[in-house]
């Protein structure tokens, strides 16, 4: 069985309650003995709370740390350098990106640190810039790929990565949104959306092995958020949550399954969709 675990609001009404069960007495109903009890609960969960608190925000910083890592060469290092020749649309789309993760950043430390109101505000914020972000995201990959279609190129696996990574994020933020009111559910949802936004940093990072090795070792990096949280929650003697269980899927199936793009099925959907914007 799980053991107890109390909140910064529940350790708060625990210890009110103590107080006034030692000013009713101490052998009334056993009241001694349930004292004793929330007093030892408070205790043991306290540090936790902070590691909680901790965990969420250093997830969140480690995502930054990742984007920018990824996309120093290509963007952030020349965008500092003063050299950065990119058209306005990968400006906007990297804007709104790295808008993103601060906004995660600041829901992370809002929640950790007991402001939840804040953190309720921002999220009403929040659920349109998801929008904003699913709608930024979409439009640049199908007229990256249009650009490569002009220049000669293969479109359809760009537009497929791009396309999949939007439906990915979709459905977990969207289902984060929807179950809002469950901060168990909510929290490991909204993570999950976070990572799978990670994959285009990943797949650019520089001191990854090169050849046939490649494409699993740019998964386990992918993962690493997710495989991070289950360990926390694993040191917490919880299982393996059923929403990082369907992240890993996802992420599992999103890498693996870019063959498909190659079918005539999605070349005709290629076609279609670069011709939009061309």
């Amino acid at each position: 069985m799980e053991p107890t675990r109390l909140t910064v609001s529940a350790i708060v009404s625990a210890r009110r309650a103590a107080q006034a069960a030692t000013l009713c007495g101490p052998n009334v109903m056993g009241v001694r003995m349930e004292t004793t009890s929330i007093r030892k609960a408070m205790t043991m969960n306290l540090p936790s709370v902070g590691l909680r608190r901790r965990f969420y925000i250093g997830i969140s910083l480690l995502m930054g740390l990742t984007a920018i890592t990824g996309f120093w060469a290509t963007y952030f290092g020349p965008l500092v350098r003063g050299t950065i020749e990119q058209p306005l649309l990968i400006h906007v789309h990297a804007t709104v990106f790295v808008g993103w993760l601060v906004l995660f950043l600041a829901q992370a430390t809002l929640a950790a640190t007991g402001h939840v109101p804040w953190h309720l505000k921002l999220g009403r914020f929040g659920i349109g810039y998801g929008l904003l972000l699913i709608v930024v995201g979409l439009f640049t990959g199908i007229s990256r790929s249009a650009n490569r279609v002009i220049a000669g190129g293969n479109a359809e696996g760009l537009l497929y990565v791009a396309f999949v990574d939007i439906v990915l994020f979709s459905g977990f933020f969207g289902a984060a949104i929807v179950l809002r009111r469950k901060p168990q559910l909510h929290k490991r949802l909204m993570l999950v959306a976070a990572t799978v936004l990670l994959v285009a940093a990943v797949g650019r990072l520089s001191f990854l092995p090169v050849g046939p090795l490649r494409i699993h070792a740019e998964l386990i990096v992918w993962s690493v958020p997710i495989l991070l949280a289950i360990a926390y929650d694993f040191s917490s003697r919880r299982p393996i949550h059923p929403v990082y269980a369907f992240g890993l899927g996802a992420l599992l199936v999103r890498n693996y399954s870019e063959f498909l793009s190659q079918t005539d099925a999605w070349s005709a959907i290629t076609r279609w969709a670069t011709a939009l914007v061309l």
